[in-house]
């Protein structure tokens, strides 16, 4: 379901505000986890999540998801799945002194009342380093089971030692059935159909681009505006002051479109590229959603066989920005035929997979001890950095020093295709490897 309220609100029946001031996102949060809906995958019998509740015991785990997608309210109903005390905070707005109130209520929680807290941490990822170590011995103490909550990327945003520690479950945007499923509530709730035409409806759940929070928003204010006859997208788009995409008759949806676009850019199609991308646009589709598929397209279907793919298509980005519409789509269609016309790899795409794969694969291997900094006395008596080569000490520049893990050694991931720029790369690696076999 949809992360939709507030952190710690009581439920509506336990207020005193009268139900029609109840905002109509908290009138809908679901009340268990059968209710939540577009993250079957993690509340489904075989699911992570299903298979904790089942077993009565949690383990402590990161929801990384984007914005409206269910975080919130998935932790709000695990403790309550097990019989855990709920406790939540929020790293924004919280700092060492409300981490240690809540550890304290926690372990008077289980001194007292054997009770176990799960601690919910919103935004998580906006904690410093030595703010995430705190919460280690509390996890491993057992005073509390963590759920944290981050859009950001765990690997990035995370300490090695708290990810070590809790399991990464990963939430996915609401597709368009559960956006769908989402409205069909919303009207049950006030008891009246939206005033939409069918493509305004298909055309508003496209504009929530998997936020089911961002869409019972706008929901909320089309029934509070009274509308009386049922709003086209282009009307909606205007009440809104939102760009909507518009669907035809056949419901070819921005969705297809934009798989057309890609697939049509990766085959080197400029004139079918413009064409699909004058579709979304012209139908009124967020320019800054086409922007972020051509900034994905550059990496994943070009990478280094032409570099300056990305940098066209975040000056796009740019231009459209500081212009605005109309005058500036002209800079994405600009970026569209760049990417069109410019050489293809999926090296670097493959190469992330694979090396991804291998750093889950071998978990905490230590860098060879001479690649080690060494900033301190003890660190150099135990050999960090000695036998370390500079490689500009060398006359090619280049010292052909083995960098791998000793219990792993060399491996390829990159392998650059003999298109564009990288051709150029594949010479380079070529002289290097001959310059290390020489070494």
């Amino acid at each position: 379901m949809v992360d939709l309220f507030a952190k710690d609100a009581p439920p509506p029946h336990a207020t005193s505000v009268p139900i029609g001031a109840i905002p109509l996102a908290e009138r809908l949060r679901p009340n268990t986890l059968d209710e939540v809906i577009g993250q079957a995958h993690l509340t489904g019998p075989e699911g992570a999540i299903g298979r904790m509740v089942a077993a009565g015991r949690l383990s402590s785990m990161i929801l990384w998801g984007p914005p409206g997608t269910g975080k919130t309210s998935v932790a709000r109903l695990l403790a309550a799945s097990v019989g855990m005390r709920y406790a939540s905070i929020s790293a924004v707005f919280s700092g060492v002194a409300d981490l240690k109130k809540a550890f304290a209520e926690a372990e008077g929680a289980l001194s007292l009342h054997a009770k176990r807290t799960l601690l919910f941490v919103d935004e998580i990822h906006r904690f410093n380093r030595a703010q995430q170590d705190g919460f280690l011995p509390f996890v491993e103490k057992g005073t509390v089971t963590l759920v944290g909550a981050t859009t950001e990327n765990p690997s990035f945003a995370l300490n090695a030692a708290l990810l070590s520690r809790a399991q990464v479950l990963i939430l996915h945007r609401l597709d368009a059935a559960a956006l769908a499923t989402l409205l069909t509530r919303a009207e049950e709730a006030e008891g009246i159909p939206l005033p939409l035409t069918a493509d305004a409806r298909a055309a508003l759940i496209a504009s929530a681009d998997g936020d089911g929070r961002f869409l019972l928003n706008q929901v909320e204010t089309l029934y509070g505006a009274q509308i009386f006859q049922p709003l086209d997208p282009a009307a909606l788009g205007q009440f809104l002051q939102r760009r909507v995409a518009v669907y035809d008759k056949d419901r070819d949806g921005h969705y297809n479109l934009i798989s057309a676009l890609h697939k049509s850019l990766r085959g080197s199609d400029p004139q079918a590229a413009l064409y699909y991308l004058a579709r979304m646009l012209t139908a009124g589709e967020e320019p800054l959603y086409v922007l972020r598929r051509l900034v994905r397209f550059a990496s994943e279907d070009i990478g280094l066989a032409d570099p300056q793919a990305l940098i066209q298509c975040l000056a796009a980005k740019q231009a459209y920005e500081f212009l605005g519409s109309p005058e500036g789509e002209l800079a994405i269609v600009q970026a569209c035929l760049y990417l069109a016309t410019a050489p293809k790899s999926n090296a670097a795409y493959a190469a992330m997979k694979e090396s991804f794969a291998s750093a889950r694969t071998t978990g905490s291997l230590s860098p060879p001890a001479q690649i080690l900094n060494a900033p301190t006395k003890l660190m150099k008596d135990i050999g960090y950095g000695a036998g370390y080569a500079y490689d500009h000490n060398d006359p090619d520049g280049f010292s052909g020093a083995d960098y791998w893990p000793a219990e792993m050694g060399a491996q390829v991931f990159y392998r650059p295709v003999e298109r564009g720029f990288e051709r150029e790369i594949v010479k380079r690696l070529e002289w290097w490897e001959r310059k290390r076999r020489e070494k």
